[in-house]
């Protein structure tokens, strides 16, 4: 009898444990779906990054050494140039601005100015091939002793950059000692052309040919169709497209914290891959540049060279545009906290940890940051969870569901 009577009741109940649980579950308060991420451990690097174009490092603007009868280019942008062989253009004689004593005064002061820059050139090479030695030798000493652990890998790696940089010193010292000569050779030419003659030389003898100073490619045109001109008037600029370097203008509170040698990735050149390189100049004077917003900003250009080889940047030529990001510090090991999950705290700064399902707020005193993440000096020990990009409804306390 008592058996039946529980029986009956066992819908009632259920129905009545039902509405309790519906009723707790209303009044618990909501959980805020919020973005978890992790706190880890591991290496950092602090970069900055800026846009920067492509420029070829030495270029050379070909002009006329004397006045005269130019004919017209028959070379177009991108035509390969060959040093001394290649000719430009010719220059025929004009009577008689050629043979006034002006233009001959002109012409010896031309030679003399070549002559004298050729004398600078020369040392400046021999100092060149000298430091390309020394720095050799200092990087054998280097690679010796780094097995045995008697020299760091930061040490080898000082001595191996400075032997680079001596090396594309000395070329460049190379190149300007070639072209020094070129142009010696360029205004002996032009003084001939200048002194009075009997009449009895062929008219061909007098007609100058403008030859190309260096290999490389047309790189443009600043003078094209047949006409008179005088002299410096700049005709083609050529030179080698592959040699190519990088200027980047930082906004002057991050140059900086640039330094020679420091590792630099460029991106969004075109080309699949990132492309290295390093930092071989700060230059030491600023300038102001007006941003897109309209505000004034103090810039500093860096000079970044190329460590990929021109075969993975075939394409990639002069004033192209790249992104670049300067590694100016590394940390081996560090605690990292996403930059996403800061904020301001106060006087300082804090996060949300998940605990339990709960966000709890944690002050936190941070170092320095790199792109993604900052380093976590006090608050924070690695493994820990937190909010990315906190919201308005997430409080100490707070009910959280991570996504």
């Amino acid at each position: 009898m008592q058996g039946r009577w529980i029986a009956s009741r066992l819908p009632t109940v259920a129905v009545l444990c039902g509405i309790v649980a519906a009723v707790f579950w209303a009044l618990l308060p909501e959980r805020v779906p919020v973005e978890v991420r992790p706190v880890s451990r591991g290496p950092l690097a602090v970069r900055v990054s800026d846009d920067g174009v492509t420029r070829i490092k030495e270029r050379y603007i070909v002009s006329a050494p004397l006045a005269g009868r130019m004919s017209r280019v028959e070379l177009h942008a991108g035509d390969p140039v060959v040093a001394g062989e290649t000719t430009i253009t010719v220059i025929e004689p004009t009577d008689p601005a050629l043979l006034d004593p002006r233009a001959e005064a002109e012409a010896l002061a031309r030679v003399a100015a070549a002559r004298a820059a050729r004398r600078a050139a020369e040392p400046l090479h021999a100092q060149a091939r000298v430091a390309v030695e020394y720095t050799a030798a200092d990087l054998q000493r280097a690679r010796d002793l780094a097995p045995s652990r008697a020299m760091s890998h930061e040490q080898l790696d000082a001595a191996e950059r400075a032997w680079k940089t001596a090396v594309e010193v000395e070329k460049a010292a190379a190149e300007r000692v070639q072209i020094t000569q070129y142009e010696l050779l360029l205004a002996e030419a032009a003084l001939l052309r200048t002194r009075p003659t009997d009449g009895s030389g062929r008219p061909e003898d007098w007609r100058m040919e403008i030859r190309s100073p260096v290999g490389g490619r047309v790189l443009r045109l600043l003078k094209e169709s047949a006409a008179v001109v005088e002299p410096g008037t700049q005709i083609v600029v050529v030179g080698e497209p592959t040699d190519l370097e990088i200027v980047i203008d930082l906004v002057s509170e991050d140059a900086v914290k640039v330094q020679p040698g420091n590792r630099c990735e460029i991106t969004a050149w075109g080309g699949e891959r990132p492309l290295a390189g390093r930092v071989r100049l700060v230059e030491p004077r600023g300038f102001t540049k007006v941003s897109p917003l309209g505000v004034e900003e103090q810039r500093v250009n860096v000079i970044v060279d190329f460590e990929s080889a021109a075969a993975d940047r075939p394409t990639l030529g002069d004033d192209f545009r790249v992104e670049a990001a300067i590694t100016v510090d590394e940390l081996d090991d560090a605690v990292r906290v996403p930059l996403a999950a800061l904020f301001r705290h106060g006087r300082g700064e804090a996060v949300f940890v998940v605990v339990a399902d709960r966000a709890r707020l944690v002050p936190v005193r941070t170092g320095r940051r790199g792109d993604r993440d900052a380093e976590v000096l006090e608050g924070l020990a690695g493994g820990e969870a937190v909010i990315a990009y906190p919201s308005d409804r997430v409080a100490d306390g707070v009910a959280v569901i991570g996504r």
